[in-house]
């Protein structure tokens, strides 16, 4: 792929370390419409996604807002390039991007999801982000798998 961005995942040096911080994080909240906020401002560090990218061949079916993901291997690792029309989805982007996005397949297939439920997201989202969210993470999942 040419003129892929630059992707500043992974921040920390294991998806399980990034599971930690991010409950840490949100742990310094104390209501949701605070958390609310740290995900869209979460959404808005997510790196530039070229327009080009933003095709039928790269839609996230089984979200109700718009999302485009592009994944990218190396012999070693995946990455994944998405974006959202929606702020708070982006901010749902980002979380998982920051557990899984620059691993490789095993780390990936190894590591639950555990902190959608550690933070309280699976109670706070909308049936139709709750799904948005199962499909972001099925394709991760899937593209490990098919990378494994």
């Amino acid at each position: 792929m040419t003129d892929t961005p630059a992707s500043p995942f992974p921040l920390e040096p294991t998806p399980q370390a990034a599971q930690d911080a991010i409950r840490e994080e949100f742990g310094f909240f104390s209501d949701w419409s605070e958390r609310y906020q740290y995900l869209i401002d979460l959404g808005r560090k997510l790196p530039e996604f070229p327009e080009a990218w933003k095709t039928e061949e790269h839609r996230l079916h089984g979200c109700q807002s718009m999302v485009w993901i592009v994944p990218e291997a190396d012999r070693e690792r995946l990455r994944f390039h998405a974006v959202s029309d929606s702020t708070i989805v982006s901010g749902l982007i980002y979380l998982a991007l920051r557990v899984y996005s620059g691993r490789t397949p095993a780390e990936i297939l190894a590591t639950d999801p555990d902190y959608v439920g550690d933070i309280g997201l699976s109670r706070q989202l909308s049936p139709t982000r709750s799904n948005g969210l199962a499909a972001l993470l099925a394709f991760i999942r899937n593209e490990a798998e098919r990378r494994a």
